[in-house]
């Protein structure tokens, strides 16, 4: 695990402030909601992915669906992002390799 030299206190209701750089860094924004889990005498905190949340929208409907080996979900909205972005990477290099190209 690694040290960022950074330490809080708690306050009068049992709250503890994240720092706005760790925050930005972990692309954690407001509301977002935290999963805590304890690993010993540690807290180890989570962003919380659910489930059936697509991966690119976050959106949870029930006509998300699993692709891949089922570990990827993608909502019907999320799917076309995704075609956008992908035709629009092949157009601006058609003969690399879709693979690589963001290598």
């Amino acid at each position: 695990m690694k040290t960022t030299g950074i330490v809080r206190k708690i306050d009068e209701l049992g709250r503890i402030v994240i720092p706005k750089e760790l925050r930005k860094a972990l692309n954690l924004e407001k509301r977002d909601p935290v999963e805590i889990f304890v690993d010993g005498e540690q807290i180890v905190l989570k962003k919380y992915q659910h489930p059936q949340a697509c991966i690119i929208t976050g959106e949870i409907t029930s006509q998300n669906y699993k692709i891949g080996n089922k570990d990827i979900v993608v909502s019907p909205e999320g799917a076309q992002v995704l075609l956008k972005e992908l035709l629009e990477n092949m157009e601006e290099e058609p003969d690399k390799d879709l693979l690589t190209r963001s290598l």
